[in-house]
């Protein structure tokens, strides 16, 4: 199986329980690995045929300036979904760092794996 990744994406949101954090935007650090079949796009040097991660970059920024979520449980889940869906990825990896939500650590969040490699 090929893996496309994008590694260490900063992304500014709305995100966290307490009521202080409902008014500012934080960032989270985002590292993703995908399943894509890479022959058919290496085979003709077409981009079209590849998963371009500039574009699911994009898209991933988009969603973090719309988000609103208390739980970075609920971030990573609803960009799973996204993503799968309007890329047609079928499997994904991502882990969610919130940095400096616990002082003493240097980042906290959640890892998640979805679809079928």
């Amino acid at each position: 199986m090929d893996r496309v990744f994008i590694e260490g994406l900063e992304v500014d949101t709305v995100i966290g329980a307490y009521d202080w954090e409902r008014g500012i935007r934080q960032c989270l650090r985002l590292d993703l690995s995908f399943a894509w079949d890479n022959r058919p796009a290496a085979a003709g040097d077409d981009l079209t045929l590849a998963l371009d991660y500039a574009s699911v970059s994009a898209r991933i920024q988009a969603f973090a300036e719309q988000a609103q979520f208390q739980l970075v449980e609920t971030f990573a889940e609803r960009l799973a979904e996204v993503l799968m869906s309007e890329f047609q990825i079928p499997w994904l990896y991502l882990k969610l760092t919130k940095p400096g939500a616990v002082p003493a650590a240097k980042g906290v969040g959640v890892e998640i794996e979805r679809g079928c490699r």
